[in-house]
């Protein structure tokens, strides 16, 4: 989950999603909030790539990413873009990514997180992150969640989730065998 912000409306998309992930049993799921992981904006001294790091902040962070084979980000799209803290968190490690699947959630207002998630797909695959053809886009996401909290999909919006994680459990088992052990490049 990528939003970070007092008020966000992450979490009752995340845990949706999240929900949507354990019903489909294709994946053991664990949900990331980077509120909770609580990076700071990047303060390692040397680059991602050598994996030498020097805070115990990136240390953790780096195993969360590495017990992972394959991703699913949640994030909002603000100001035609992807937000701060996902960007910040993906620039913290380097070959953790490299290989991996990834699916995106988008959602916000008119666009559905759209733009956010076109923007992600040059910075994912300069992860050497493989991006799934197919994303999960919500609009109006103030709209769909109710007054305690809880994100209600539109009609369609879970076989949608359930159709990508579909695709992204045929890309992680196709990739397994092919993700390279060290780091290219």
């Amino acid at each position: 989950m990528g939003s970070t912000r007092p008020g966000r409306r992450g979490p009752a998309v995340a845990d949706w999603f999240h929900s949507v992930a354990l019903r489909h049993a294709g994946f053991a799921t664990e949900l990331v909030d980077l509120a909770e992981v609580g990076l700071p904006l990047l303060d390692e001294p040397r680059p991602p790539q050598r994996g030498d790091y020097a805070h115990d902040h990136t240390r953790r962070w780096s195993e969360t990413v590495r017990a992972a084979d394959a991703y699913a980000f949640v994030v909002p799209e603000y100001n035609h873009s992807y937000n701060a803290a996902t960007k910040n968190a993906l620039d913290y490690l380097a070959r953790e990514w490299h290989g991996k699947p990834v699916a995106f959630v988008g959602y916000g207002g008119v666009a559905a997180g759209a733009r956010a998630v076109q923007a992600l797909l040059p910075v994912v695959a300069a992860l050497g992150m493989v991006p799934l053809n197919g994303s999960v886009h919500i609009p109006f996401v103030r709209q769909a969640i109710t007054d305690v909290g809880r994100f209600e999909p539109a009609p369609g919006l879970e076989e949608n989730a359930t159709g990508v994680l579909d695709a992204l459990l045929r890309l992680t088992v196709a990739l397994a065998t092919a993700r390279p052990t060290a780091p290219i490049g």
